[in-house]
């Protein structure tokens, strides 16, 4: 079944679906009707000589200076031209296509006074596989994604570049393969295809998704290093955490004893600590804090996913046009910059508990830095060397970029989001974050080899999962093909999905 996109209903899951898995997507039939009534109340004004930003005025600086009924024709085409001037790589498809589903989603509440065939454009081009090419950088977050979806919008004039079937050709070129027919662009039709924050909120969405099923995993590291370290399991009762009153904690500690079912470390019966170190009784407090924080910025994105992010706006049922902000992407990078440095944090936590798998002075009695012959091999020493490196990393990615305003058009647009600095940033911060939890997994899978006792079922089916790829270290090798192995296997999610096979759905 396609996804409708009607203008209030898009989630961060159907916004990846599309982005990801290429699902279709249709314009509800009442959202195409609103589209319609708004571009006739737009004609009726500009027959009028109504004032109307953008439309029939300069943009910008420029917003004072009016156009003639010649100049309105063509202003939109040379709109586009002098916005599409981003800079660097081409941004991967999916953000790409996640930022065209949300701008139709924009347009699906029938404010944006554009023609219906440049949204049924929009619409084809994700259903036949058209993408445009987009330079990742250049925006500033405010007057939404500028220079991107201006370098996307050239292709609804024919020009442009996208990739199609695995190819990156002209833009006419690749329309004319999939058989859509290029709209051009008339009035208003070139702004209202630009003017919001879809790329910033876009990859937002898509690394929200990708933060929530990264916490589980941490969480379900955490539980293997924890069962290493045979930690005291007290502080993960969710009584502790319900007197609190976080949500985020409760569920961290849920999940953490999910993992451990079954265990012997569960029965009581094992010598454990009175009180375990910060990195591992503090586990729900933190890893909740993270999930809380994310799920905050996962609220304000969806709220983004389904708003009106455009300016001006028309109101027809009010025969009303407004210019305001709403463009604006603060509302998305602000809680984004602390999803990020959530994730940091979620990093920082799993390095401490890595270095006490690998400490003799902390380990509880495991073999020094987890090696057979300690002194002649050296086990995972250098292990945590690397998961220091992406840290300091980290640490450096997660300075907020919403509070580095730079003013641009001559001061008219004198404070700006910064907000597709903070996305590009958080998939670093993501991208390292992999590698981090991957080696603690690595050392946490290991540790456990040396234990003999029974594991909780979670832990023991992480531990399975993870030596389909990396084997138990006997003897010295080098380690970097294992860190690369372990970092892509908690990106592609799959110990979560088989320890959540056998314990039942995290939280």
């Amino acid at each position: 079944m396609p996804i409708t996109l009607d203008g209030s209903s898009l989630t961060i899951e159907k916004l990846v679906a599309i982005a990801r898995d290429h699902e279709k997507v249709e314009l509800a039939p009442e959202a195409l009707e609103r589209i319609k009534v708004c571009r006739l109340m737009l004609e009726e004004k500009l027959a009028n000589k109504e004032i109307m930003y953008g439309t029939n005025t300069g943009i910008g600086e420029f917003s004072e200076t009016m156009l003639n009924d010649e100049q309105v024709k063509e202003f939109q085409k040379y709109l586009i031209y002098n916005h599409a001037a981003g800079i660097g790589d081409p941004a991967p498809i999916e953000h790409v296509r996640a930022a065209l589903a949300g701008r139709v989603n924009v347009h699906a509440h029938g404010n944006s006074g554009c023609r219906p065939e440049i949204t049924l454009t929009l619409v084809e081009m994700l259903n036949k596989g058209v993408t445009p090419v987009v330079c990742q950088k250049g925006s500033v977050g405010a007057s939404g994604d500028l220079a991107p979806m201006a370098q996307a919008a050239l292709l609804l004039m024919g020009e442009g570049e996208a990739f199609f079937n695995g190819e990156r050709l002209a833009g006419h070129e690749a329309m004319q393969r999939a058989g859509i027919e290029v709209p051009g662009l008339q009035a208003r039709d070139g702004l209202a295809a630009i003017n919001g924050s879809n790329l910033l909120t876009a990859m937002s969405a898509l690394h929200i998704y990708d933060m929530e099923r990264f916490i589980k995993q941490a969480e379900i590291a955490a539980a293997m290093t924890i069962e290493a370290l045979l930690g005291n399991l007290k502080p993960y009762n969710t009584k502790l955490h319900e007197l609190r009153g976080f949500s985020g904690a409760v569920t961290s500690a849920k999940n953490i004893m999910k993992a451990l079912e079954g265990s012997d470390l569960t029965t009581g019966k094992m010598k454990t600590k009175v009180q375990d170190a910060y990195s591992m009784r503090s586990t729900p407090q933190v890893i909740g804090a993270a999930r809380d924080s994310i799920a905050y910025a996962r609220s304000q994105v969806e709220i983004e996913l389904n708003g009106v992010g455009d300016n001006p706006i028309f109101i027809p049922e009010e025969q009303l046009t407004l210019t305001g902000a709403n463009f604006q992407g603060t509302p998305v990078s602000l809680p984004m910059d602390l999803a990020g440095a959530a994730i940091t944090m979620v990093c920082v936590l799993s390095e401490r508990r890595m270095n006490r798998l690998t400490n003799p002075a902390l380990s509880q009695g495991l073999p020094d830095f987890l090696a057979h012959e300690p002194g002649f091999y050296s086990g995972m020493m250098l292990s945590q060397y690397t998961a220091d490196h992406l840290i300091v990393e980290q640490r450096i990615l997660s300075a907020p970029a919403s509070i580095q305003s730079i003013p641009a058009a001559a001061d008219q647009e004198d404070f700006v989001s910064m907000g597709l600095n903070t996305a590009i940033k958080n998939g670093q911060i993501l991208d390292n974050a992999y590698g981090v939890l991957g080696i603690e997994f690595m050392a946490a899978a290991q540790a456990l080899d040396f234990r003999e006792f029974t594991p909780g079922k979670g832990t023991n089916k992480a531990r399975e999962v993870i030596r389909k790829y990396v084997e138990h270290l006997h003897v010295d090798r080098p380690l970097y093909n294992d860190h690369n192995r372990m970092k892509e296997l908690v990106k592609s999610g799959e110990i979560l999905d088989e320890v959540e096979k056998v314990v039942g759905g995290l939280g």
